[in-house]
């Protein structure tokens, strides 16, 4: 006789509220514990199934997979029922679990009609997840039936009554017995007792069934015996993708040979395939620099030394002041300045001399010689033109030694920055090609 309304368990640690459900191999009781005062269900097996000559056996693999529930929930899955306590109530064996307020996927359904893919899919895969865990547990749930599948406003899942009562009954009697379950299990767990994970595959397929089309699928019992078809779920709802048509129908194979062999495998069906990540094809920009005429690739070429310009000092500064020393050395040869005194500037000049001749000779020699030679020689032959009338005022006043002197070094100065410009342009003009 099921326990009424007030009624205490355990002195008086949990009081029965009501019965939230009752069937041919279990009843399922909402109550309050007391001491942490917090809403649970107790699940207790029929009383007449004593009578059963298994019977002992059967309660016996329900403590055990109690345990077995009770150590998952050591570890809280989102998605799973707790399991908060196991005790015997006088003869009677009780699974407490925790309360999950909210609706479970009938009176959904029912209430709303079918629901969009995008809804749906998503709590499916989450109860898919859930009995996943249990399978690694050693576990099958076999009745993972729309109304044990609830559903928070949050819109998460939780899976529900583990069905662990169904071991206190002949296993040809757990699934017929009970019309929640009609119509979402497969054959061989109704004639056989499988405890195999593929029928919890075909449970959670037809339960998906179920959501998108609001109708209950043809019995697997149905198929087999009467060769009755499964409609497809996209010709009662036509807003659903093939994707998940071919899931549920691939799910819902008649024999379980057919079926996903796990419920990992089931699930990868339901994800969408990624979209391949196009390849974002950005244009393809040449950059290309753009040098004056003349000028050098100064961009270091592999395996050869980066070729370094020297800086270049204004042109026009240099020649203005070799033209100044030469002036300095014309004055002093026309007012017969001492000769020791004319020296020292003579040596100036042409070290100044050289320097221009040279730093310009490389600078052109940087640049490929282009208009900048004209100019430089222009100055080395006004320099040579300068050093020529200088030489003949210096002979006026001077012996014979010193006018040999005077001449010698003006015709190795010319001939000395003839030379030096010559090799330099000679350096440029070969070096810029090779």
């Amino acid at each position: 006789m099921p326990w009424t309304t007030g009624q205490r368990l355990q002195g008086g640690k949990y009081v029965i509220d009501k019965v939230l459900g009752q069937g041919g191999f279990g009843i399922t009781y909402k109550a309050l514990h007391i001491e942490l005062n917090r809403t649970v269900v107790i699940k207790t097996p029929n009383e007449y199934l004593s009578h059963d000559p298994e019977f002992e056996k059967y309660i016996e693999r329900f403590i055990q997979e109690g345990r077995t529930l009770a150590r998952l929930s050591q570890h809280p899955h989102p998605h799973i029922v707790g399991v908060i306590d196991l005790f015997r109530e006088n003869s009677i064996h009780c699974l407490v679990m925790d309360f999950i307020p909210g609706e479970n996927l009938f009176q959904v359904v029912r209430r709303r009609g079918a629901l969009p893919e995008v809804e749906i899919v998503p709590c499916i895969r989450q109860i898919g997840e859930a009995l996943m865990v249990v399978h690694q547990a050693g576990l099958v749930h076999r009745d993972a039936h729309p109304g044990n599948i609830m559903l928070r406003s949050n819109g998460k899942a939780v899976l529900i009554d583990f069905g662990i009562a169904k071991e206190l009954v002949p296993k040809t009697l757990s699934s017929t017995s009970n019309a929640g379950n009609h119509g979402f299990a497969p054959y061989e767990q109704m004639t056989r007792g499988s405890r195999e994970p593929t029928v919890d595959v075909y449970c959670l397929a037809a339960a998906l069934y179920y959501g998108v089309t609001g109708q209950p699928p043809t019995t697997s019992l149905a198929r087999k015996l009467d060769n009755s078809s499964l409609t497809p779920p996209r010709q009662i709802n036509p807003k659903i993708s093939e994707q998940l048509n071919q899931a549920i129908l691939k799910g819902m194979a008649l024999e379980a040979k057919d079926r996903p062999e796990s419920m990992y495998v089931w699930l990868a069906m339901l994800e969408k395939p990624k979209a391949m990540a196009s390849l974002a094809l950005e244009p393809v920009h040449r950059e290309e620099v753009v040098y004056s005429k003349g000028k050098l690739n100064s961009q270091t070429i592999p395996g050869k030394s980066a070729i370094k310009f020297p800086k270049i000092i204004p042109w026009d500064w240099l020649v203005s002041i070799l033209l100044i020393y030469l002036l300095i050395g014309y004055l002093l040869a026309v007012s017969n300045a001492s000769y020791i005194l004319w020296a020292v500037t003579w040596a100036w000049a042409c070290t100044v001399a050289e320097t221009v001749a040279v730093a310009w000779a490389v600078a052109c020699a940087g640049d490929g010689c282009g208009p900048g030679d004209r100019v430089v020689q222009t100055h080395i032959a006004t320099a040579r033109a300068f050093l020529e009338v200088g030489g003949q005022h210096i002979v006026r006043g001077t012996d014979a030694k010193q006018v040999v002197a005077v001449e010698s070094r003006t015709v190795v100065f010319t001939a000395s920055l003839g030379d030096q410009w010559n090799h330099a342009h000679s350096t440029a003009s070969g070096g810029g090609r090779g």
